[in-house]
């Protein structure tokens, strides 16, 4: 697994784009919304249910001087997800970067997981990332980026219970380099992020696990949602040009 670093704001690094993040409201996904319309992006994003949140990170992005979109959809609805991709170009005029953040978990022992929560994982991890992603080829054109948001549990599971989420997040391997050899024609470039435990409303840094889980990294800690956001702002840039089909780790070194 490759891992890269640039942390550096790039003034106008992405004036004139268009981006979409999924998940966008909170955590890892606001973290991207804001370090891309840092440099420059017009920015949507999609969130479920928190709309004070949503409104939050608009008011966030106009304060950075860009155009910022809320688009209420839940990644499980195929109808939702085409319908943002749709209302970005509508709004915006174009798609250049399409980040898919958005993601569900549901841990526990194999045996003890529902059918629904069967249902609901994949629907989300990766039958949303798929059609997202369908949609918005149509639009992307050379210098387009396609950015997963995995998780580090494909490479390393410390620790019993992530059956669902890890297999849900490896798919989206094969999703990102199959993309990456169908888009590269066009100058699309399609890659996959790793973050390992980040300190978010969702699994907080003074958790109930957090102690064993930032044990597990080399560095001893959770990463910060900004850390994730610096490394998909740099496979966002242009100067990402030559980096396609990579997975990349922000996981403290827990694969190590």
């Amino acid at each position: 697994m490759q891992n890269t670093v640039n942390n550096a704001v790039v003034p106008g690094e992405f004036d004139g784009q268009a981006v979409l993040v999924t998940g966008g409201g909170r955590g890892i996904g606001r973290a991207v919304v804001l370090r891309l319309a840092a440099g420059g992006a017009d920015v949507a994003f999609t969130y479920l249910s928190d709309e004070r949140a949503a409104a939050d990170v608009v008011a966030d992005v106009k304060a950075l001087g860009r155009r910022a979109l809320a688009l209420r959809a839940d990644a499980a609805d195929a109808t939702a997800v085409r319908g943002a991709v749709d209302a970005v170009v509508s709004e915006f005029g174009r798609l250049d970067v399409l980040v898919n953040n958005a993601g569900v978990g549901a841990l526990g022992p194999i045996g003890e997981l529902t059918e629904e929560d069967v249902d609901r994982v994949l629907s989300v991890n990766v039958r949303g990332v798929y059609l997202a992603t369908q949609a918005a080829v149509r639009h992307l054109g050379a210098g387009g980026r396609v950015i997963m948001i995995g998780s580090c549990m494909t490479q390393h599971v410390p620790f019993p219970g992530g059956t669902l989420y890890a297999t849900s997040k490896a798919a989206l391997i094969g999703l990102t380099k199959s993309l990456a050899r169908e888009l590269g024609p066009a100058g699309v470039t399609v890659n996959i992020v790793h973050p390992g435990p980040v300190d978010t409303d969702m699994n907080p840094a003074d958790g109930p696990f957090a102690e064993a889980q930032a044990g597990a990294t080399a560095l001893g800690r959770y990463a910060r949602p900004e850390e994730v956001a610096a490394t998909v702002a740099h496979l966002a840039a242009p100067s990402a040009g030559y980096v396609t089909g990579a997975s990349v780790a922000v996981d403290g070194g827990l694969a190590a």
